[in-house]
């Protein structure tokens, strides 16, 4: 068989509609994307001006081991240079942490509802995956996925904050979970959102624990506003590091992507607006549900998951916003069929989804 079957039983990673196809098929008046988790505020000028200054030796190849960037990040973060990977995106050194350490007969565990990028690309790979559910109030359920360890166990993805529920798990919850983790376990600790979540009550910020066998992943692509370029970064204990480096494809990120990233670190005026933004966007979003009687989930990412009576309802609660052109992102592929994902976007974008919403509630 030329395609394996693991390929061919493979369902691919759906994006959230772009604005594009909405214009193409709906032509509304006007579009207020908040479907993606992207930086609605956009990126640093700061970013923007180092990637263009790549623009002119484009015919040259990028520093394969993302010196500058890995050095300032080893910097920042107090840690060895030897300790730091750059990717094409937080996703891009996930695909490597899956090519490197699987071997065919291992799985992965993970919960019910996150991160789709991961489950694809254990589901790539032809290891097995184990799902563990939520808990009732939409967190990861660190105790049952212990509990769930067994000698096949390789790699444990936790998304903290999670995608798409926004919720934590805090430092105690983290700490007991550890201690029950086998050495010879992987886990990969997703902190894309950890930016936002620095007002969590005991939120367990991986950085402060240095855990052999941890590998913490971050990305530009949400607080810095760079989604478009791909780049992202991992802390990990130097073996696996080194190994990863093996592994990894010799010329990304891009050059415009490594000094794009470079920059946004430096520009902590445009972070701070980025984290008020979404701060108050958050407030705003809790106090149109509460007003109109929709239940939501609390969050600590740039985003808040509405919970619909149903899939019926969430499906046309969504078509209903997207022919007006406010783009949302409904959740079945996330394992949450009757919940919609909401990024918090500008204050116009805001009202547009506001007016629209009220409008499906009469």
């Amino acid at each position: 068989m030329l395609v394996p079957r693991h390929i061919q039983d493979l369902q691919p990673y759906v994006a959230g509609k772009t604005i594009s196809e909405v214009v193409a098929v709906y032509r509304p008046a006007r579009i207020s994307k908040l479907a993606s988790n992207e930086n609605r505020l956009g990126c640093s000028e700061k970013a923007l001006q180092a990637a263009q200054a790549t623009f002119p030796v484009m015919m040259n190849y990028p520093d394969p081991a993302a010196l500058a960037l890995r050095k300032e990040l080893a910097r920042l973060y107090e840690v060895e240079l030897g300790n730091v990977i750059a990717g094409s995106g937080s996703e891009g050194i996930m695909s490597l942490i899956t090519r490197t350490f699987f071997l065919d007969h291992e799985e992965a565990l993970t919960a019910s509802a996150t991160f789709i990028g991961f489950i694809v690309l254990a589901n790539s790979r032809g290891v097995r995956l184990r799902q563990i559910p939520l808990t009732p109030d939409y967190r990861f359920d660190l105790d049952a996925i212990a509990d769930a360890i067994r000698e096949e166990t390789k790699i444990i993805y936790l998304a903290n904050p999670n995608n798409p529920t926004g919720t934590t798990f805090t430092a105690a919850e983290f700490e007991r979970f550890m201690g029950r983790v086998p050495e010879r376990v992987l886990v990969i600790l997703d902190e894309a959102y950890v930016e936002f979540a620095g007002d969590a009550p005991d939120f367990p910020d991986s950085m402060r624990y240095r855990l052999d066998n941890v590998i913490t992943l971050r990305t530009f692509s949400k607080a810095y506003g760079l989604a478009g370029f791909r780049i992202g970064y991992g802390f990990a204990h130097e073996a696996l590091v080194g190994n990863l480096m093996k592994v990894k494809l010799p010329f990304e990120p891009s050059a415009p992507a490594q000094a794009a990233g470079l920059a946004a670190l430096a520009d902590t005026e445009f972070l701070d607006r980025t984290k008020r933004m979404v701060a108050d966007g958050r407030e705003r979003l809790y106090s149109i549900f509460d007003d109109l009687r929709v239940p939501y989930v609390r969050s600590w990412a740039n985003s808040v998951m509405m919970v619909m009576p149903s899939e019926a309802d969430a499906l046309d609660c969504a078509q209903f916003l997207l022919e007006d052109g406010v783009i949302v992102r409904r959740l079945p592929a996330f394992g949450i069929p009757n919940g919609i994902r909401v990024t918090v976007g500008l204050p116009d974008e805001m009202d547009h989804f506001e007016e629209r919403l009220r409008r499906w509630c009469r």
